[in-house]
């Protein structure tokens, strides 16, 4: 075992180059959860048996009462039930059952907190290959992460959790890199999910949702927002989510726990058709919401919008091919009536028409829309478009709408564009201050957006256009002019060249 504690930098290094196992076979869209799974697997065996050893110092060969203990932790493992286990049957012809076996005895002793949560995989599959094939890459990543430098223990890590949490964000990121189209629907972006959390602003006390949570990176940024009056970090608050597909709310529940945030409420389910964040059969309401929902989603539940029982869709039904505005009305009702809420959203959110544009004209002459904030291009996974950040607000004081463009402020990357600490600052600032600065951002009255028709495209109040210097004529004409007689000069020195040439 190592005795000295690892860097977040080599236990970063040391998970990605465990993927290794996996690719070839699979696309980091499946490997992803297979890694991941078996990371969570190894903290709860590490923090284990440090614990069973802390206990062993203190009671001797008291097993009983050592049980007794372990039986309070976070997790409970039951025997045959560690890393150390499977390590120790790694060359074993059905060591993909093994693993499998492990995980539902796990499930099943800790059910409350892990129910499901291993549904969706199998060690045994064959996705991992024929039996041969398949123990053999299992093999590799029991003794990857046998490595030290993968030694969870509290008692050489300290606070676990943060650093994990970290490893946990640094795997989905890169993941969701390598994921294409798909990586954007597990995974925003660390710098817009802190962007979105400071600008919302979540305080001590607050109900914390994200509708449509994912692997929970949004969740994760709000709670770590959430500050005492003495700059702390807060832990009073309570986090709340929701995910449609089983694999990523899944991922979302191990990154609650490897974040130390066990208490968190996440639920399986499509929020729109089925929302199951409910109390007394009624929405719950929230003081903050975080979102990144699906862009332009189609078949998102037009045809059963009409007889909602939770009657969202008042101020209108959404397009059937374009469920943007499922979310946004969904958000809206699920407020407390001083709820703030931030959305990242498509451009065409801001100035489709039709049925949009009713919602949207409701939404503003409810003075719901606090800002409207417009990003860089190629900032997600998956798509390079760009996209917008809509701030409502229910406890609204002023009567006008703050439009920022920063897209053009960021740092270029390679794949993916990226914001930088300094684009963050000033994007919050002048939300904060309701700043106007010139070509960046302008506060609209109500009057000057029903002068546009509610269209809230961002270049219909903040003015980027550059305009090009003005020609002046008599200088051109004298510059031409000049470099005529130059040209005439250099040619008649040709001539007398050419004749000595004899040319």
């Amino acid at each position: 075992m190592s005795k000295n504690k690892p860097t977040q930098e080599q236990i970063n290094k040391s998970l990605w180059a465990a993927c290794d196992t996996f690719r070839g076979t699979l696309d980091s869209s499946e490997y992803k959860n297979y890694i991941l799974v078996f990371m969570f697997l190894k903290y709860l065996s590490d923090v284990w048996n440090d614990h069973y050893g802390e206990y062993k110092k203190q009671y001797g060969d008291d097993e009983e009462l050592i049980m007794r203990k372990l039986k309070r932790e976070r997790f409970v493992l039951p025997d045959d039930c560690t890393f150390d286990y499977i390590y120790e049957n790694r060359n074993a012809d059905n060591i993909g059952e093994i693993i499998d076996k492990v995980l539902a005895r796990i499930e099943d002793q800790n059910m409350e907190k892990l129910e499901g949560v291993f549904r969706n995989i199998s060690y045994n599959s064959e996705k991992l290959g024929q039996t041969k094939d398949r123990n053999r890459r299992l093999k590799a990543l029991i003794n990857d992460f046998a490595n030290p430098i993968l030694d969870f223990r509290p008692s050489l890590l300290g606070r676990t959790e943060d650093i994990l949490g970290n490893s946990y964000m640094y795997l989905l990121e890169r993941f969701a890199s390598g994921a294409g189209k798909k990586g954007g629907e597990f995974y925003t972006p660390h710098e817009v999910s802190v962007l979105l959390a400071k600008l919302v602003n979540p305080q001590p006390g607050n109900r914390i949702c994200d509708p449509a949570c994912g692997s929970t990176s949004l969740l994760n940024a709000a709670a770590d927002e959430v500050r005492n009056p003495d700059g702390t970090l807060s832990n009073d608050y309570s986090l709340y989510g929701q995910e449609s597909n089983g694999d990523t709310w899944a991922l979302g529940k191990l990154n609650m726990f490897l974040h130390g945030r066990d208490s968190a409420r996440l639920e399986w389910g499509d929020t729109i058709n089925n929302p199951k964040l409910l109390e007394y059969e009624s929405l719950m309401k929230f003081d903050i919401i975080v979102e990144n929902p699906p862009f332009s989603l189609d078949k998102w539940g037009y045809e059963h919008a009409e007889t909602d029982p939770h009657k969202r869709f008042l101020r209108g039904l959404p397009p059937q091919s374009k469920g943007d505005y499922a979310f946004i009305l969904h958000t809206v009702e699920t407020l407390l009536p001083t709820g703030r809420a931030g959305l990242i959203v498509p451009h065409g959110v801001l100035f489709r028409g039709s049925s949009e544009g009713k919602i949207r004209q409701s939404l503003l002459e409810e003075n719901l829309i606090d800002a409207v904030i417009g990003l860089p291009s190629n900032l997600f996974f998956g798509t390079s478009i760009p996209a917008a950040i809509v701030i409502i607000n229910k406890a609204k004081k002023t009567n006008d709408v703050l439009f920022i463009d920063a897209s053009n402020e960021y740092e270029e990357g390679k794949k993916q564009n990226k914001l930088r600490d300094s684009d963050l600052e000033k994007i919050v600032s002048t939300y904060r201050n309701r700043t106007v600065i010139e070509k960046y951002s302008f506060l609209a009255m109500l009057e000057d957006i029903k002068e546009n028709d509610y269209n809230l495209n961002i270049p219909r109040y903040v003015d980027t256009f550059e305009e090009e210097e003005l020609v002046d004529i008599a200088t051109v004409q004298q510059n031409i002019k000049s470099l005529e007689e130059e040209l005439a000069e250099v040619r008649k020195e040709m001539d007398i060249y050419l004749k000595e040439l004899g040319l």
